[in-house]
């Protein structure tokens, strides 16, 4: 699968950049650096402005590649759940039952990030955390439904529709396989906030992590 995956190209919608930063080195040193201090600092600290000082550039440079920050977020969530696409595809793709498929996909969504060298310019462990920290900062906006028929969460709407349709290979009977396939992805990225942050409101620490406890969940629901 990393073979396959050294030369994978996620595709982005192209109306959240101005220029492709995976067009050229400095739009790839956009990406890393952001990732970094994005998780470093967070992202209402983080600017553009900060960022050209990271990379010894001007500003204006970043502004080449993106038209804001919140853009650049759109352009790192996307990427990460295109990412976890396809690894879920590959993955799952000779897998013979529905319930070795619904199981390997709910791993994939779950489990910890652990960093691969697959791209040199993303670290997938500290975007994870991006995402599990920043995420709903990308769609809890005013402008939600313009991007949303924009086509800026295709990729993340098309991730939550492949989990509903092993869902419903599992259980054709189950009437509620998108709501369970997207709290699968927005549930599994609230426990590992709780994890990390709020300990106390969270079985995952001390009786199985994220994974065990939404494989759990979903064959629980399905069986009944």
């Amino acid at each position: 699968m990393e073979h396959l995956l050294q030369s994978l190209k996620i595709g982005i919608n192209d109306k959240i950049y101005v220029k492709d930063p995976e067009s050229s080195d400095l739009g790839k040193r956009i990406i890393k650096e952001s990732i970094i201090m994005i998780e470093d600092m967070g992202f209402e600290s983080f600017t553009f402005k900060k960022l050209g000082q990271k990379i010894g550039s001007n500003e204006s440079s970043v502004y080449r590649y993106f038209e804001n920050k919140h853009k650049l977020l759109l352009y790192l969530t996307s990427w990460y759940w295109g990412w976890l696409e396809y690894k879920l595809v590959i993955a799952t793709n000779s897998l013979p039952t529905a319930m070795e498929k619904l199981s390997k996909a709910i791993e994939i969504v779950t489990k910890e990030i652990v960093e691969d060298s697959t791209f040199s310019h993303i670290n997938e462990e500290i975007l994870n955390k991006i995402v599990i920290n920043e995420y709903s900062k990308s769609y809890l906006t005013k402008v939600v439904d313009i991007e949303n028929k924009e086509g800026y969460f295709v990729i993340y709407k098309r991730l939550v529709n492949r989990i509903s349709n092993f869902i419903k290979e599992v259980n054709p009977n189950y009437k509620y396989s998108l709501s369970l396939a997207s709290t699968i992805l927005e549930g599994s990225l609230h426990q590992h906030f709780l994890k990390d942050h709020f300990s106390s409101l969270t079985d995952c620490r001390n009786n199985g992590d994220p994974t065990q406890y939404f494989s759990n969940l979903v064959f629980s629901t399905l069986k009944s």
